[in-house]
């Protein structure tokens, strides 16, 4: 008899090892091994297997691409994230903490789903009941949605094969747990099981898949990283628990663009969306206030306007504190140290704080000129210009670079009524400025920091 395999797993990025050790050696994590055991697999099984049961191969140009596989979820921000729309026979990852608006998300979509098409809701934390209470509350009532409340993977396979939905929304894949795996609801072999089997169930019957996820106390999916590799979509939910607004992001899409964000606002009736998120990031901007500017970014295909805050204050330490908050850290200290040696400014003798509001992070080249126009604000205690809106790549020479997009971006300055825009001058010359936006063209720091206060 064929003796039981031990393998043991990483619960944090679901690396495996033969033994058990207590620090992982692919993410360094400390007392994360578990131990999974493997039933052995009975002698001449594979042996017995029918033939030709399997899908056979077929060339490239023989498959129909010409059908349109993409539907809409009937939420315009949830379909630009996914890039279009939701994909027939995907499976799609959606991640948050707890309470950020999650199974909300995804039971208001049932509305629009379930017109024409079968979906079945499968609930491992809320009974049916439940269930029916936060669909009155939310106004869904379709006739093609079905419910269930189980936990059990068996239990939920057949219920997919006996009404054979369109549309398949699991909530949580840590709930579930396949009865032939020994391991505990939740760990690292049960999560990677169940999900493996959602897929088979996706890719052979066509059906698309919604997992819900959570994340654990370091912003992770919890449970392993596999997870995140199997599936064909990772969608994280975000936002500050202090603020009723929710930013939705793709950090994974075989189908369409990562760069994609949708805004949500939560309400006492579910989630509403936010057709503007720039005119929602800057309510409540200060006027007249020293270290403010207002950056234009891409987020995707959508220009998106940020206020960008600085605070440049005298130390009293023996090394000046730097905080950044929705900028990288290093590229913050990157720019401080082009500021003082390029623009004159002597910050090795204050502490520097940037900060980004509404939630929003900054990744992109085109907010390194509004954070310098910020720092130079603060440390001058000059007010920048409240109708301003600068747009540019800092090199470490201190000249400003061009950035993609610009007549887009220029667009969304002048329609959210800004009268005046720093661009750098270097691939500026064909641009269509709108009506009533005056434009800065600039070459280096110095430049931008004397036209813009």
């Amino acid at each position: 008899m064929a003796k039981a395999k031990s393998v043991f797993f990483c619960t944090a990025c679901g690396n495996e090892t033969p033994k058990w050790q207590g620090r992982c050696a692919a993410c360094g994590a400390w007392n994360t091994i578990e131990e999974h055991i493997e039933k052995p697999t009975a002698v001449g099984k594979a042996k017995s297997a029918p033939v030709g049961m399997g899908r056979k191969a077929q060339r490239l140009s023989q498959v129909d691409g010409e059908r349109e596989i993409r539907f809409s979820t009937g939420m315009g921000e949830l379909d630009r994230v996914l890039g279009g729309g939701a994909v027939e026979g995907s499976l799609v990852l959606v991640g948050g903490a707890p309470g950020i608006g999650k199974s909300t998300l995804l039971l208001q979509i049932c509305n629009c789903l379930c017109a024409g098409r079968k979906v079945l809701y499968v609930s491992g934390e809320e009974s049916e009941r439940q269930l029916k209470l936060r669909a009155v509350r939310l106004g869904v009532a379709p006739e093609e949605l079905y419910i269930l409340s189980e936990t059990r993977l068996s239990d939920v396979l057949e219920a997919i094969e006996d009404l054979k939905p369109d549309i398949l929304i699991a909530d949580s894949i840590q709930t579930l747990y396949n009865e032939e795996n020994e391991s505990t609801p939740g760990s690292v072999s049960q999560v990677k099981d169940c999900t493996m089997s959602l897929m088979n169930v996706s890719k052979s019957q066509g059906i698309t898949v919604f997992v819900v996820g959570h994340i654990n106390k370091d912003g992770a999916i919890a449970g392993p990283k596999v997870l995140e590799h199997m599936v064909d979509c990772v969608l994280y939910f975000e936002g500050d628990p202090n603020t009723s607004y929710r930013l939705l992001r793709a950090a994974k899409n075989r189908f369409g663009s990562t760069n994609e964000i949708g805004v949500f606002e939560m309400r006492d009736t579910g989630l509403k969306e936010v057709p503007n998120p720039s005119q929602m990031l800057l309510e409540g901007r200060p006027e007249g206030a020293s270290g403010t500017c207002v950056a234009c970014v891409m987020e995707g295909t959508r220009p998106v306007l940020a206020e960008v805050q600085a605070l440049v204050t005298k130390t009293s330490y023996n090394v000046p504190r730097r905080t950044a908050d929705g900028f990288d850290f290093n590229r913050a200290a990157l720019l401080l140290a082009v500021c003082e040696k390029r623009a004159g400014m002597k910050l090795s003798a204050f502490d520097a704080y940037i900060n980004v509001i509404g939630g929003l992070r900054l990744d992109e080249p085109g907010a390194d000129l509004p954070v310098v126009l910020a720092v130079a604000s603060s440390y001058r205690d000059q007010t920048v210009s409240d109708d301003l809106v600068a747009i540019g790549e800092v090199g470490l020479t201190g000249e400003i670079r061009a950035v993609s997009h610009m007549d887009q971006r220029l667009q969304e300055v002048a329609r959210l009524g800004f009268k005046k825009c720093v661009i750098p001058r270097y691939g500026s010359e064909k641009l269509e400025i709108p009506q009533g936006l005056t434009v800065y063209r600039v070459r280096n720091l110095r430049e931008a920091i004397e036209v813009s206060m």
